[in-house]
């Protein structure tokens, strides 16, 4: 099993950027997808960006054109870099692995969270002025 810690969130105000970083220990297996999932009180998890193990990725419609996710495979580490950031993504974010699995990013983000075997323990992000 792998295990997941997030990091890098914090306070931004309105239009700026957070680079958050999640890394990765433990066996992965050779087939999985990393996804960056955010929680508001009250609401469930949804799915923001994911990165399948073949480097393909897939957006949110939340996230399309804002944030781009990625990864440093020497690191054992994912990124997701968030720009232009809006009061409305404030949220805890969660990266999660679904390990083994054969599905694309595209199929992975659709995905709901029980599908998702390994979760770190959250970041919080604020975006307010």
């Amino acid at each position: 099993e792998v295990q997941l810690v997030e990091s890098g969130g914090g306070l931004v105000e309105p239009g700026g950027s957070l680079r958050l970083s999640c890394v990765a220990s433990g066996y992965l297996f050779a087939s999985y997808c990393i996804t960056w999932f955010r929680q508001t009180p009250g609401k469930e998890r949804e799915g923001v960006a994911t990165i399948d193990s073949d480097d393909n990725t897939s957006y949110g419609d939340s996230a399309k054109g804002r944030f781009t996710i990625s990864r440093d495979n020497a690191k054992n580490t994912y990124y997701l870099q968030m720009n232009s950031l809006k009061p409305e993504d404030t949220a805890t974010y969660y990266c999660a692995a679904n390990a083994p699995t054969t599905l694309e990013a595209r199929h992975c983000l659709l995905q709901g969270p029980d599908e998702y075997n390994s979760w770190g323990q959250g970041t919080q992000v604020t975006v307010s002025s």
